[in-house]
Order: structure tokens, then sequence, then C-alpha cells
């Protein structure tokens, strides 16, 4: 069973998140030749607050 897990910004839509799961679930069952069902993505958001790049915090960068 193909497992995923896939981090990002919050602030996606449901629409989004659904779509992404949707072809991410294609790629696998293509390429690894194996059933949708069996694909499990499992999706962390992340708050801007709680991630930096370069020393500084993503919700700091946004306000400067």
């Amino acid at each position: 069973m193909p497992n995923v897990v896939i981090d990002f910004l919050e602030g996606r839509s449901l629409e989004q998140k659904r779509a992404m799961a949707k072809r991410v679930t294609e790629a696998l069952v293509e390429t690894l030749n194996c059933k949708a069902e069996a694909v499990q993505i499992v999706i962390h958001e992340v708050a801007k607050d709680q991630i930096a790049n370069g020393g500084v915090l993503r919700c700091d960068k946004e306000s400067s």
C-alpha cells in the first residue's frame, strides 16, 4: 500500500486538496500498477508561524 505524506502551508481550499489527492493517486496507480483504493495520502497543513526559511518565520516574511 503506497503511503504519501504531503506537507504544505495552510490556506488551500477543499477543492484544491481534492484535486491534488486525485492526481497524486492517479500518478501512483499508473506508475506503481496498484489500485486506487490502496493509496493513502496524509495531508499536513502547516501554519505560517510554524515554518521558517533562512531563519525568518514565514508569517514574518509576509507582513514585511
